[in-house]
């Protein structure tokens, strides 16, 4: 699927998106989304497209992933109508639980979800994050959601990193990036 195109939203974010040189570390450009998120029409505009694209995608339900997946992908799921489950960081859910554990550039992290109390085998999930930078994150909720039976139908983001090879790591599901 790739970039599509959402003129509204783009322009949203290129109104209200801060720029921070050299964070985290030198020679990086970081997209802050942060005044987006906390101006009401831009915030409007992002979730419009986001759900936009998970619709198309054929959500059944969402995948917020941990922190501000959570904010996006439960507004998404609240336009849509659908329920949205909360993919957290290790240590913030009470056992038991599932867990998937991937690289990152500097170590390993984990995901989690509950291991009882959701039905959601066989379900579309949309995954939906901020940025997509490595890949890591979203590739490895995707694996997590799939080892409970789960369909991920797709992963919608704001923003893409280029050159991180994050593209590559999400293999053939399909994937949205709001802003080119």
């Amino acid at each position: 699927m790739g970039t599509t195109h959402f003129p509204q939203a783009v322009a949203a974010l290129e109104r209200t998106m801060r720029y921070v040189e050299d964070f985290p570390e030198p020679g990086v450009l970081f997209q802050d989304l942060t005044p987006a998120l906390a101006d009401a029409r831009a915030f409007h505009e992002i979730v419009a497209a986001l759900a936009q694209a998970a619709g198309e995608l054929g959500a059944e339900l969402i995948g917020g992933l941990d922190a501000r997946g959570f904010l996006l992908g439960s507004a998404v799921a609240y336009e849509l109508g659908l329920g949205v489950v909360a993919i957290r960081k290790k240590g913030k859910l009470p056992p038991p639980v599932v867990s998937e554990e991937y690289s990152l550039e500097y170590g390993t992290s984990c995901l989690e979800i509950p291991a009882e109390g959701l039905d959601i085998a066989g379900r579309r999930v949309v995954l939906i994050d901020d940025v997509l930078a490595t890949g890591g994150t979203l590739a490895a909720a995707a694996s997590l959601l799939r080892r409970v039976g789960a369909r991920v139908a797709g992963h919608a983001v704001v923003l893409e990193v280029p050159g991180l090879g994050g593209r590559e790591r999400l293999g053939e599901s399909p994937l949205v990036i709001i802003h080119p």
